[in-house]
């Protein structure tokens, strides 16, 4: 009897254990729950009291491998020069004549002829956004070379003569334009742009030599296309017209052109070409008219 009364007693006490037990357990179970909770909120509202521009920076040790990491911004200050839904016309026009009489340049002497030359490049674009425009350029040219006599020494004994030479040429081009212009510094009077073209080209040329039973004659047609980009300089003279200067800087060209000579020889070329430089023989001035 005393046996079984000790049992009963020791039962009773691990189930007040196991109940004590379980409490002490839920109520860490409450406190880390509690905590948890707690640092989330604290990190959400120390995230959300910086601002997202701040330049504070990270101090050493912390971050990528102790790198104090800083965001950087230049402060260019960017403004329209050309508005949105303005149209842009242009036309660059350039014509050059010469008559030489018994004229010498370096190993050329006597020279007796006349040459002259013309271009004419119309232009039209439209900003569809702001300082951002798209549009196309038609070009015309041709030029004639007339030559009457020309000697060509090297030494007292050593000439050639060249007479009766003529030469006449034309070509038509289209290219389609995307311009983007900046202002310099907070100006609205000068600015610069950077024109990209896409060119499609085809001229013509003749070349005849001599006279009589002597006479020589080539006629060349070519076929060109091209991708360059031309930066320039404008200058407004009033809010509606401005001149423009542009120069060639960066092209790649492929031309293809058919020589027929005296109607029975036939000659092929194929020619390519890429250049990142300056080149001063593709300066042009114009006026712009912005509409």
């Amino acid at each position: 009897m005393p046996y079984t009364q000790n049992c009963v007693i020791l039962t009773k006490k691990n189930k007040m254990m196991d109940n004590n037990t379980r409490r002490i357990a839920m109520t860490v179970l409450v406190a880390m729950v509690a905590w948890v909770a707690t640092s989330g909120a604290a990190v959400a509202s120390v995230r959300d009291s910086v601002p997202e521009s701040s330049t504070a920076a990270v101090p050493a040790g912390q971050g990528n491998g102790g790198v104090q990491l800083e965001q950087f911004s230049r402060k260019i200050e960017q403004r329209t020069f050309v508005p949105k839904g303005q149209w842009i016309a242009g036309l660059n026009v350039s014509f050059s004549q010469s008559d030489q009489n018994n004229y010498s340049f370096l190993i050329v002497e006597g020279i007796d002829g006349d040459t002259y030359s013309f271009k004419a490049s119309p232009m039209v674009c439209y900003m569809f956004k702001d300082d951002m425009g798209v549009g196309g350029k038609l070009e015309y040219s041709r030029s004639r070379i007339r030559m009457d006599n020309a000697d060509i020494v090297l030494d007292s004994e050593t000439d050639y003569s060249n007479e009766n030479l003529y030469n006449i040429s034309q070509g038509f081009s289209g290219m389609a334009i995307f311009r983007n212009y900046i202002n310099l510094g907070r100006s609205k009077r000068f600015g610069i742009y950077n024109e990209v073209q896409l060119k499609l080209g085809y001229s013509e040329s003749k070349l005849c030599n001599g006279v009589g039973t002597d006479f020589t004659g080539t006629f060349s047609r070519s076929y060109s296309t091209g991708l360059a980009v031309a930066p320039g300089l404008v200058v407004f003279l009033s809010n509606y017209s401005a001149l423009e200067v542009n120069v060639g800087v960066l092209g790649f060209n492929y031309s293809y052109t058919k020589q027929i000579t005296d109607r029975v020889k036939v000659a092929h070329l194929h020619s390519k070409s890429a250049n990142l430089r300056l080149n001063l023989l593709s300066i042009s001035f114009g006026v712009a008219f912005y509409l």
